[in-house]
């Protein structure tokens, strides 16, 4: 029996001529945090939204839970709790309202007491009327909707958009907190730092096509490395010119380098120079997330989404 709670196989999609996402090859197992990353206009949000069966796919497949999201989509929402990236709300009704009548209409058993710990959690009077929020309390209402009923999966697109850094860290802690549940996040987000907080793997998307899978830490470490190398005489400004090999910085008796390839040679040309110290320097996701969007795509027949 597969682990795997969401699963695509070559899914494409297109707008008419344009592209949306084009043979995505993914998984997402039982338990784990995964962060779906791209800036706007990737194919998150494509994606996301063929998962729920809002649009259907041009080609290819893909199935949660092991339902086909587009033949057994019903059965698989009601084990899903999505936040999507454009949330609309009915502007009328009140927030506590809303929320009751969502639960009914999901015949989800949504314990009150819970649902009265995450309008407290993230700060919301819910005796207002919906069009009377803020975007940020709007967004708050949304996450509520999704974490309420304690689904299996939470599907969730760009969750803190709209928060200010305190509630965004709340959202985080909901985030571990389903996952120490055992039960599975879908992260969509162009937020890299909250990604790399809470991700267990993540997947980058570019111009709708998926480029990378890993861990992060994985991702973190073999990328690139980045080293900072002080030295007995300082070498002249070209002499780690080697392919791979960028020299970012230097003072008067160090340099750090970013080094993609080349490895051996770098620590051969230093040698000659008197290596005194050498520090590994940490590199973050979103520098590996922006060396995937260095070189220009030439093709560019896309859509935002």
């Amino acid at each position: 029996m597969t682990d795997h709670v969401i699963e695509t196989k070559e899914l494409t999609v297109y707008y008419g001529h344009q592209r949306g996402i084009v043979d995505v090859d993914l998984f997402v197992r039982r338990g784990e945090i995964f962060g779906f990353l791209g800036p706007n206009g990737a194919g998150k949000t494509t994606a996301q939204r063929v998962l729920m069966d809002v649009i259907r796919p041009t080609s290819g497949r893909a199935a949660v839970f092991g339902l086909d999201c587009q033949r057994q989509g019903t059965a698989l929402r009601k084990r899903v709790g999505y936040l999507p990236g454009e949330l609309s709300l009915y502007p009328h009704m009140k927030a506590d309202s809303f929320l009751r009548m969502l639960a009914s209409l999901r015949n989800a058993n949504v314990n009150t007491s819970f649902r009265n710990q995450l309008i407290e959690r993230l700060d919301l009077d819910p005796s207002r009327k919906i069009h009377a929020y803020s975007r940020g309390n709007k967004q708050k209402i949304g996450i509520i909707a999704a974490f309420m009923s304690k689904p299996e999966l939470l599907m969730l697109d760009e969750p803190t958009s709209g928060l200010d850094p305190l509630m965004q860290q709340v959202v985080l802690e909901l985030v571990r907190e389903a996952k120490e549940e055992g039960r599975t996040v879908f992260f969509s987000s162009h937020n890299l730092p909250e990604v790399q907080a809470v991700c267990d793997r993540v997947g980058i998307i570019r111009n709708g096509e998926l480029v990378r899978t890993d861990r992060v830490e994985n991702l973190t470490h073999q990328q690139f490395k980045r080293l900072q190398i002080r030295f007995r005489t300082l070498p002249a400004t070209d002499a780690f010119t080697i392919d791979g090999v960028k020299e970012l910085t230097r003072d008067e008796s160090s340099v750090t380098l970013e080094i993609r390839s080349g490895f051996a040679e770098v620590m051969e040309r230093a040698a000659g120079y008197g290596v005194e110290d050498l520090e590994t320097l940490p590199v973050t996701l979103e520098e590996i997330f922006l060396a995937f969007y260095d070189e220009p795509d030439e093709d560019d027949d896309r859509v935002s989404a």
